[in-house]
């Protein structure tokens, strides 16, 4: 999905698309790192070149995150949210060298070892039915944009939690959990009927129940989005365009939250005060 651009002097953050390519037959392929060889170097045989990805052609008119930034080649803003941002690199495909297989002759008094035949360039977004490694390629663009969101609704909770907890109660966010220790497990004031730990046991069983079924889901579009009555309860995102608006607003509120979290923990690091009170008292 792509969405419409207007100017580029917007700033937002990454994404891109993933593409499924075949591997080739009777080579044996090894891994290599990011970038920056040239198998020519250790070639002894003239080896015929690797294919290229083609570059994508870039808009003019596409956002970026910073303006009169140049999206790199593997940002292509297919992907809902894409700004091209990946000043790192983490997100650049990963390369490998392919060899011919060894010569394993027994008449032979030596064999020789395979030659570089080649570089490739691996782009997987394949889930595997494993909570502990679901994607084939863990350094893929399809798994990061999953920690991404994942993270950022995480965020936008904690964030609305941090700026509700010192409203309603007065306790910041960093000290919520000395004075549940203190005064036992409560709500906005109202007393729980079970203890810190209690609560805690509860929420490592439903949150690692609700990681293996999500986990169990192979579709990469389902383990992002997963809808239903469950998850869009109104059929919000029943229209296509509808849903692909939605989409880039959850991502811009998910990096925002992000941003505005790692915010209050040093400012709680540093000054020992909530979002709330620091602004009160910021002038002072």
């Amino acid at each position: 999905m792509a969405t419409t651009t207007t100017s580029a002097a917007t700033s937002h953050f990454f994404g891109t698309r993933i593409s499924n390519p075949t591997r080739s037959s009777g080579r044996v392929q090894a891994r290599f790192g990011f970038g920056g060889f040239n198998p020519k170097k250790l070639l002894t045989k003239k080896a015929p070149p690797a294919p290229k990805r083609p570059k994508p052609k870039l808009d003019s008119d596409r956002l970026v995150w910073f303006p009169g930034a140049e999206a790199p080649e593997w940002l292509d803003g297919t992907m809902i949210g894409d700004r091209g941002f990946d000043p790192f690199g983490f997100g650049k495909p990963a390369e490998y060298l392919q060899f011919e297989y060894d010569s394993l002759d027994q008449n032979l008094a030596k064999n020789v070892a395979g030659d570089v035949i080649g570089i490739s360039r691996v782009e997987n977004a394949e889930v595997n039915p494993t909570p502990f490694q679901p994607y084939s390629e863990v350094f893929g663009l399809q798994r990061f944009r999953e920690c991404e969101l994942i993270h950022g609704r995480w965020a936008m909770l904690g964030t609305l939690g941090a700026l509700s907890v010192e409203a309603l109660t007065g306790v910041t966010w960093q000290d919520a959990g000395k004075v549940e220790l203190v005064e036992g497990a409560s709500y906005l004031g109202l007393p729980l009927p079970f203890s810190l730990t209690t609560l805690i046991w509860i929420e490592v069983l439903v949150i690692g129940y609700i990681e293996f079924q999500r986990n169990a889901e192979l579709d990469v579009e389902k383990r992002l989005y997963p809808g239903g009555k469950f998850f869009d309860p109104l059929g919000l995102a029943s229209d296509p365009e509808e849903k692909a608006r939605l989409q880039l607003a959850e991502i811009k509120h998910a990096r925002l939250a992000m941003v505005a979290f790692l915010i209050f923990a040093i400012q709680a690091a540093v000054t020992g005060k909530g979002p709330i009170s620091f602004v009160a008292t910021f002038n002072k």
